[in-house]
């Protein structure tokens, strides 16, 4: 590894009040009090990989799980023990945030919540397992602003079993009059052999027939309103305001940039010097190796300079930036770069550069898969 070249750090807190049907993160419901003990976890096995992050990080991103949900004190031990980063995010649940807690991570140097709304739809939520109401959410982002937060993201979720398109313009407008910085729009995956999948399968079998059709509307809407549409599921409003911040997700953008990232905890992911690795997903393996000063179990893979630059193209094309070629020649079929360009999906393959058209940014990973060698 590289000493000291690191600049993003994940920080995976797992637990969480109840488990929503359709998640397949690593995620642990209740157990506070176990949360101390993981957070000893997390800070034991951040001195043990100290060395490969820089003396200041861009980018910090506490995931989960829902990381609000951890035990106040134990998740302030955990943010003031981390680097200094430009941009620190913490996710949360709507019904987590209570003015102290807002209060709370402002003081412990969070300048970035991303609120996981989902929906405003009360039947929605229910589908989706929520906690948390429409009102919840507001509260949550007033909570915030109250404590001086100045860069909130909310999530939705579009092709839940039931949703209309009216439902989705009505989520839309409920998540702009909130005046969020950064919106991010996820298509529901549902993954096979769930028990979501189970109980909702017909009806997201007919979902995914309108999801091409909803996914032009989020972009549309959001647009109008004014966003940037820098990645294929994020939106954020532009740096021409008047403070003249650059809105993105800093630590989003390193993963589509092919960036070099650290994860702590449970399950998390890192990919450094060409290699990437798990960390184990069972709680107690990884609390016990670190009790004892050692590294927790991994899953290690050795990635070849094709996989990344592959992984490169199909990640870089996400962003509505020109990717540069230079030193991924070799991942592209240029037949089907030349084809594609014909067809209007692709642009500046002849200018060293590649990037989709708007028309090809709906189609996504579909046209990206094609041009690979």
């Amino acid at each position: 590894m590289s000493p000291g070249s690191v600049r993003h750090l994940y920080v995976h807190l797992p637990f969480c009040a109840s488990r929503c049907g359709y998640c397949d993160f690593v995620t642990v419901v209740g157990r506070r009090g176990q949360h101390p003990a993981y957070v000893d976890g997390l800070l034991a096995e951040l001195e043990l990989e100290r060395e490969v992050l820089a003396p200041r990080l861009e980018s910090i991103f506490l995931g989960g799980g829902t990381p609000t949900f951890t035990e106040p004190t134990e998740l302030e031990r955990l943010l003031r023990a981390l680097p200094p980063a430009l941009e620190v995010t913490v996710e949360a649940n709507p019904e987590t945030v209570t003015p102290e807690l807002a209060e709370l991570l402002q003081e412990c140097g969070v300048n970035r919540v991303s609120l996981g709304a989902q929906s405003f739809r009360p039947r929605l939520l229910e589908v989706l397992d929520r906690q948390a109401g429409p009102d919840d959410v507001r509260r949550a982002v007033y909570a915030l602003r109250d404590a001086k937060f100045d860069n909130v993201s909310l999530d939705l979720i579009y092709g839940i079993p039931g949703q209309s398109a009216a439902d989705l313009d009505a989520d839309l407008s409920d998540a702009l009059a909130l005046e969020p910085e950064h919106v991010s729009c996820y298509e529901l995956e549902a993954k096979p052999g769930t028990r979501f999948t189970h109980a909702h399968g017909a009806e997201l079998a007919r979902q995914a027939e309108a999801m091409e059709t909803y996914f032009e509307r989020v972009v549309a809407r959001l647009r109008a309103a004014g966003y940037r549409w820098y990645e294929t599921a994020n939106f954020c409003r532009p740096s021409g305001l008047a403070d003249g911040r650059d809105l993105r997700s800093r630590h989003n953008l390193a993963y589509w940039r092919g960036r070099d990232y650290l994860g702590l905890g449970i399950g998390a992911v890192s990919t450094i010097d060409g290699q990437r690795w798990r960390t184990t997903p069972r709680l107690g393996a990884y609390l016990a190796a670190l009790a004892v000063g050692d590294q927790p179990p991994r899953e290690l893979e050795e990635l070849s300079r094709d996989v990344l630059r592959s992984e490169r193209v199909l990640l870089g094309l996400r962003l509505d930036e020109p990717l540069e070629l230079a030193g991924l020649e070799s991942a592209l079929d240029w037949r089907a770069v030349d084809r594609l360009e014909r067809l209007g999906l692709l642009k500046g393959g002849d200018a060293g550069v590649l990037a989709l058209t708007p028309r090809g940014r709906f189609l996504g990973g579909g046209v990206t898969a094609e041009i690979l060698a």
